[in-house]
């Protein structure tokens, strides 16, 4: 199954909630997934939207942590998204490497997002990185 579709498919799962009031998130997720629903790993899928939704104060509240000149409200959506994905998995799916998730949410950033995306989620995610690594190695 494609991860990196995958990703993308949670990406826009989130950026779509976060534009639709009227909507559920598991309706949105469930119908970006019908589409590839043979090329992409669904319970994968399922288990990130869940967690994210679930856990999105702690979430933002890394992001804020660790661009604190970036106020979470003036970081575009789709950078937002990416990060949650990235620091989520980080935090909660410990069989993926840190340094491929990174990867992968850098190309997803260059891939929808803004000239400077990915310099931006690179940086944010290093910094996470690091403070995950220095918690882990206390």
């Amino acid at each position: 199954m494609n991860r990196h579709l995958s990703r993308i498919i949670v990406m826009q799962t989130l950026f779509e909630f976060d534009f639709r009031d009227s909507s559920t998130i598991n309706s949105i997720r469930d119908r970006n997934v019908k589409e590839y629903s043979s090329k992409v790993d669904t319970e994968f899928i399922c288990d990130i939207v869940e967690g994210i939704n679930k856990n999105k104060t702690e979430l933002n509240n890394i992001i804020s942590e660790s661009a604190p000149e970036w106020p979470l409200d003036q970081i575009s959506s789709v950078d937002k998204c990416t990060l949650q994905i990235a620091i989520y998995e980080m935090l909660y799916h410990k069989d993926t490497p840190h340094k491929v998730i990174i990867n992968e949410a850098v190309e997803l950033a260059k891939q929808f997002g803004g000239e400077s995306s990915s310099k931006f989620v690179n940086g944010v995610l290093g910094t996470v990185f690091t403070k995950i690594t220095k918690k882990e190695n206390e």
